[in-house]
C-alpha cells in the first residue's frame, strides 16, 4: 500500500471515528433529556396526587354530608323527619317501643328468638310495636353530630329500611326480619350491610321487595341516607333512658326480666314482661 493510501485510510477511519462519537453524543443528549422530561412529569403526578389526596381528605364523606342533606321520608311515617315509626293496628291499646341497631348481634339473637312472637302479637292487636333504630356500632354518636369511625353498615342497613317501609310496613318487618337472620347477620366486626348489593340480596328473599326496581333505586342512590341519620339521631336523644340494644318500653318503663336489667330474650320471659306491662 501507498502512503498516500495509507493516509486516506487513516484519514477516513478518523472520520468514521468522529462521526461515531457524534451520533453516541446526540444518543447521550436526547437520553437526558427524556429523563430530566420524566422527572419533571414524576414530580408534577406526585405533586398532583399528594394534592389531591389533600383535597380528598378535607372533604366531607358521604355520611357526614349527608348531616346537612335535606330528610326524604319513607312512606308510612310520622313526625319530624318521618322518624316515627308505628306499625300494628289502631285497635291496640298500648305501644311497645322497640329499639335496635342492624349491626346489633344481640338484636339478631333476639329476632331469631322471639321475633315471630313479636310479629303474630302486632298482627293480633296485642300492642302496636314504634321501631327506633339506632346506629351506634358504627361509631355514631349523632346526639353530638358526630360520625364515627366504625364503619358504615348500621347507617346503610337503616337507610335499606327505610327503603323497605316506603313500599309496606309488612315488607319493613319481614325485611328487618332477614336482616337478623342466621344466614344473613354479619359478625359485629363484619360490616356487610355498608354493601348495597349484599342488602339486596337480602331484600330478594322478601317477595314485596324481590327485584323491586324502586326499591333497589332508593338503595343505590342513598334515598333514606339522610333519613337514617334522623332516625339514629332520635335513638341517641331518646328520653327512655335507653342506652343499649336491643330495649323495650311500654308506657315510658323500660322492660327488663325480673331481678335483672336485661332485656326479654325467650318467648317465656318475653310474654311475661310484656303481659305484666299490658296490665299495668
Amino acid at each position: 500500500m501507498s502512503k498516500r493510501n495509507s493516509q486516506q485510510a487513516k484519514t477516513a477511519a478518523r472520520e468514521r471515528l468522529r462521526a461515531e462519537r457524534e451520533r453516541q453524543a446526540k444518543r447521550a443528549k436526547v437520553r437526558r433529556q427524556i429523563i430530566v422530561a420524566c422527572s419533571v412529569v414524576a414530580v408534577l403526578a406526585a405533586a398532583g396526587g399528594i394534592g389531591y389526596a389533600v383535597v380528598q381528605a378535607n372533604k366531607p364523606g358521604h355520611w357526614d354530608a349527608m348531616k346537612d342533606e335535606k330528610v326524604v321520608a319513607p312512606a308510612n311515617t310520622t313526625g319530624k323527619d318521618g322518624t316515627t315509626v308505628v306499625i300494628g293496628k289502631d285497635t291496640a291499646k298500648k305501644t311497645l317501643k322497640v329499639y335496635e341497631d342492624p349491626r346489633c348481634p344481640v338484636c339478631a339473637q333476639f329476632e331469631q328468638t322471639v321475633g315471630s312472637t313479636l310479629k303474630k302479637d302486632i298482627d293480633d292487636g296485642k300492642f302496636k310495636m314504634q321501631f327506633i333504630g339506632g346506629t351506634f356500632l358504627d361509631g355514631d354518636a349523632l346526639g353530638q353530630g358526630t360520625i364515627g369511625s366504625r364503619g358504615e353498615g348500621s347507617k346503610n342497613a337503616m337507610s335499606a329500611l327505610g327503603a323497605a317501609l316506603n313500599v309496606s310496613p309488612e315488607a319493613f318487618l319481614e325485611y328487618k326480619t332477614a336482616m337478623y337472620s342466621a344466614k344473613w347477620h354479619p359478625e359485629e366486626t363484619t360490616d356487610k350491610f355498608k354493601s348495597d348489593d349484599y342488602l339486596i340480596q337480602i331484600a330478594n328473599t322478601v317477595p314485596a321487595l324481590k327485584n323491586n326496581a324502586k326499591f333497589e333505586t332508593a338503595v343505590k342512590t342513598g334515598t333514606y341516607d339522610a333519613w337514617a341519620l334522623a332516625m339514629s339521631k332520635t335513638w341517641d336523644t331518646n328520653k327512655d333512658g335507653v342506652k343499649g340494644t336491643p330495649s323495650f318500653v311500654m308506657d315510658g318503663k323500660i322492660l327488663t326480666t325480673p331481678g335483672s336489667d336485661n332485656p326479654p330474650m325467650t318467648v317465656q320471659e318475653f310474654n311475661s314482661v310484656v303481659d305484666a306491662a299490658l296490665k299495668a
